[in-house]
């Protein structure tokens, strides 16, 4: 890919979402150097489709905010861009990451696809698991799921075979912990506090996974849950 120039250009403009629509010159400061992935949106101002999935790159945008960069580009601003990186129709979304095209749309799409696009591309916070990678080690007997909320939301709901270990009991249950039959990973309803407890503990030296996004995330997946 030919590099377009570096220098800041002054015709970057912001549509009123805080999402920089970028020039040509601007291509290789904003993405190729980019040190967080990029989600490009191809775009353009007669676009209706793309003015009808705009609330949804917004939302995306600013869940993203200091994982990863969300930019657009005109492709009657950029026509040289566009058809460098062989963009056909608008609306168009590309996946940058380590200065390479990493997946494309074409098409609106909404923002659970755009996540599922960047994903694999984004930090990883240590111990993290994800729900489905979490689902084939416990397939695999590898893991076992530690269910870290209270008891009447372990009874209403939790993952298959899981351990219940309230979150304020575990750091004093850490023996108990790693003497399970299959590694533990610990949950909560969101992956917030266990995320916190992971970090803590691994600053002790003392390393514990935890699910991403907690059983929310699971569920989203549409992954099998147990009752009672």
């Amino acid at each position: 890919m030919a590099i377009l120039g570096g220098v800041r250009a002054k015709g970057t403009k912001d549509d009123g979402s805080g999402i920089p629509t970028i020039t040509e010159r601007e291509f290789e400061r904003e993405v190729l150097a980019s040190e967080v992935p990029v989600l490009i949106e191809f775009t353009a101002d007669w676009c209706a489709p793309c003015k009808q999935i705009a609330p949804d790159v917004e939302a995306f945008a600013n869940e993203m905010r200091g994982k990863a960069k969300v930019v657009k580009i005109d492709i009657d601003r950029a026509p040289a861009l566009a058809r460098e990186l062989r963009v056909q129709s608008v609306p168009t979304f590309m996946v940058f990451a380590q200065q390479r095209i990493c997946d494309v749309a074409v098409g609106a799409i909404r923002k659970a696809k755009m996540l599922e696009m960047i994903d694999p591309f984004l930090p990883r916070a240590e111990g993290a698991i994800k729900s489905v990678e979490l689902a084939e080690l416990m397939k695999d007997g590898v893991a076992l799921a530690v269910d870290t909320r209270d008891k009447g939301a372990f009874t209403r709901a939790h993952l298959p075979g899981a351990v219940h270990m309230p979150l304020e009991e575990i750091e004093g249950r850490l023996a108990e912990l790693h003497m399970l039959p299959a590694r533990p990973v610990v949950y909560c309803r969101s992956g917030d506090k266990t995320k916190e407890l992971a970090d803590r503990l691994n600053q002790q030296g003392l390393p514990v996974a935890f699910l991403e996004g907690g059983i929310l995330a699971w569920e989203s997946e549409r992954l099998p849950i147990e009752r009672g």
